[in-house]
């Protein structure tokens, strides 16, 4: 059996929450992540607020299940992940993913992740959907998604603005018998 929590570039870790926003802090002062992570406007927060945030995450329950993303070879945090069951006897989730160290961008460390929090969804909460949203403007975000095999399910046409231009918000989700067909060599 493979070790539910170990990828091949990264392994999902319960980082605590002085260690997390030490690193989100720094991320989310860089404009690009911020834009590319969130559909709220940019702006700027303490290490203190931030902590207690993620503290408040942490403690809303069982419809909730975050990691860190460490990498395997240097153990070094690189970003989060994590489910929302918004009804959590309805088998579905959402799924959020941020990589916060741009050097780790664009070189599977994402994809990698999204396979292990997929693997933990649907063999260990037995979950029959997991859904995202994902700017149309972000295509490195897609084809990690779809790698993963989420498809494509909807669009919110022109619903965030970024720079001065309205952008559209994909809608993507993966079922559970998509997901053990691709663990059997098929495709999605």
């Amino acid at each position: 059996m493979n070790d539910l929590f170990r990828g091949q570039l990264v392994r999902l870790a319960d980082d605590s929450p002085e260690t997390r926003s030490k690193s989100e802090v720094r991320w989310r002062r860089d404009t690009e992540f911020h834009r590319l992570a969130d559909s709220d406007p940019a702006g700027v927060i303490s290490e203190k607020k931030l902590r207690e945030m993620i503290e408040k995450w942490m403690e809303q329950g069982p419809e909730r299940y975050g990691f860190s993303i460490r990498t395997l070879d240097a153990d070094r945090l690189i970003g989060g992940i994590g489910l929302y069951l918004p009804q959590v006897h309805g088998r579905d989730a959402f799924v959020g993913i941020f990589i916060g160290e741009r050097e780790f961008w664009g070189k599977g460390y994402g994809t990698d992740a999204m396979h292990l929090i997929l693997r933990y969804a649907f063999m260990e909460l037995n979950l029959h959907r997991v859904s995202l949203g994902v700017h149309d403007y972000n295509p490195r975000a897609l084809r990690s998604y779809e790698k993963a095999g989420f498809r494509i399910e909807g669009r919110t046409r022109k619903d965030v603005q970024r720079e001065g231009k309205r952008n559209s918000s994909l809608w993507m989700g993966i079922l559970r018998e998509e997901w053990l067909q691709m663990q059997s060599g098929g495709a999605a």
